[in-house]
């Protein structure tokens, strides 16, 4: 169907129609019960395991089409699906249906002195835009959480992952009539022309309520620059991580090795190490020799190489590249203050961690710097939200509006006032 369709000379109208549907699925959604969305999710799980072969066919057909290009290892992991990631895929699904259903909560209830009372409720936004690229789970993760918040949602791959995604929505297609809830509430964008992109940029006649960007630079940069409609910023992952004077060594190695090599094309992945100048000579080599024995190629700064020749040299353009890649570029840095000034200047405000057990640093850390995500002790892998106990993510919203961080169910929501009264007139 993917290539028929996108032979269409009218992409306009193309979308525009799939912005109709989408809006028209998304009112019976605003008030779906709660059973009725969970037994879709959990249909859909079970479409995802029954139809694993042919995902998995599919995958290795869009594997195939990027065997010899430039794309970088990276993508083509964040492409890939196996039996293992196929299963969680399935279990993340019925991770957001365990969850709490966020439509209809009260966020908040106060009554005023004149008898009013008032209550603030979580509502769906109504239509989402989700654009990605070489991640086909995205299908299956943005189509539950934003079937799960109330919303109906239209997906737009990469033409790399088509076949994949395809597969996958028809699973979520399967598990959204099983529980008779509309088949369009779920739409994946037939085209692979990038005027789909500019169409759900411009708003689809105004039926699309936010854009989610997933991807790289290039299509950030694009959605920033061209959406005429809101959007959850989901800048680049420069992620760091401060090992402190306090840091117990052994356990800054174990996190250090872990948050940038378990997997390196991920955006939590750590990009930065800085160390304490106070501890160079204690903790940095065994630091550098942790992440190298992992295979890791280290970028340093001059003071570093001072310390640890033969390595090579970091450029300014180190310190702001996501390199998605075995590359750390290292530096050394005046305590807690120099880490903070050094994260200040070039995060991107997706992750950071700080590795110490002096509270006051920790504190600091925690205060001063204004990431979505900051951890203390702990791996910048978990910049997740199925680590958060969501279930799953559409991305890390790096931007200041509501959605922070993992987007959830509870990001996909806005929220409205309900105030009751007894005949009360405003004098």
């Amino acid at each position: 169907m993917l290539d028929t369709v996108a032979q269409s000379p009218d992409i306009d109208a193309l979308m525009n129609d799939i912005g109709r549907k989408a809006r028209a699925a998304s009112r019976p959604l605003a008030f779906a019960s709660t059973e009725n969305k969970n037994k879709a999710l959990n249909a859909m799980a079970d479409a995802i395991l029954a139809r694993k072969d042919h995902i998995l066919a599919e995958n290795t057909k869009d594997l195939k089409d990027v065997e010899g290009t430039d794309m970088l290892a990276s993508f083509v992991d964040r492409l890939t699906l196996n039996d293992k990631r196929v299963a969680e895929m399935a279990e993340g699904i019925r991770a957001i249906a365990a969850l709490p259903d966020p439509v209809g909560e009260v966020i908040a209830a106060w009554d005023r002195p004149n008898g009013l009372k008032i209550e603030r409720v979580r509502t769906p936004l109504g239509v989402i835009g989700v654009i990605f690229e070489s991640r086909p789970n995205v299908t299956a993760d943005a189509g539950a959480l934003c079937l799960k918040a109330g919303n109906a949602v239209i997906l737009r791959c990469g033409s790399d992952s088509r076949r994949s995604s395809q597969a996958i929505h028809e699973c979520l297609v399967e598990g959204l009539k099983a529980a008779g809830l509309p088949e369009h509430a779920i739409e994946l964008v037939p085209v692979s022309d990038r005027a789909a992109v500019g169409a759900m940029l411009r708003g689809l006649e105004g039926n699309i309520d936010v854009i989610v960007p997933r991807g790289g630079k290039s299509l950030v940069a694009r959605v920033q620059t061209e959406a005429r409609v809101p959007v959850f910023a989901h800048l680049e992952g420069l992620c760091h991580i401060y090992v402190d004077a306090s840091a117990d060594l052994e356990m800054a190695k174990s996190i250090v090795v872990n948050a940038k090599m378990r997997r390196t094309g991920i955006c939590g992945a750590a990009e930065t190490l800085l160390v304490d100048k106070r501890v160079a000579s204690t903790h940095l080599k065994p630091l550098l020799d942790g992440l190298a024995a992992a295979g890791c190629e280290i970028r340093a700064s001059a003071d570093v190489l001072k310390l640890a020749p033969g390595l090579k040299a970091a450029t300014e353009e180190d310190w702001t590249t996501e390199y998605l890649a075995a590359i750390i570029s290292v530096a050394l840095v005046d305590g807690i203050s120099g880490a903070i000034a050094h994260i200040d200047r070039y995060s991107s405000n997706h992750t950071e961690a700080v590795i110490a057990e002096d509270p006051a640093v920790v504190e600091r850390f925690f205060t001063e710097i204004d990431s979505a995500i900051l951890l203390h002790n702990a791996s910048t892998q978990f910049a997740d939200g199925g680590e958060f106990g969501m279930g799953a993510e559409i991305g890390i919203a790096t931007g200041k509006m509501h959605a922070r961080g993992p987007v959830g169910v509870e990001q996909l929501t806005s929220f409205k006032y309900r105030v009751r009264g007894t005949g009360q007139i405003r004098p």
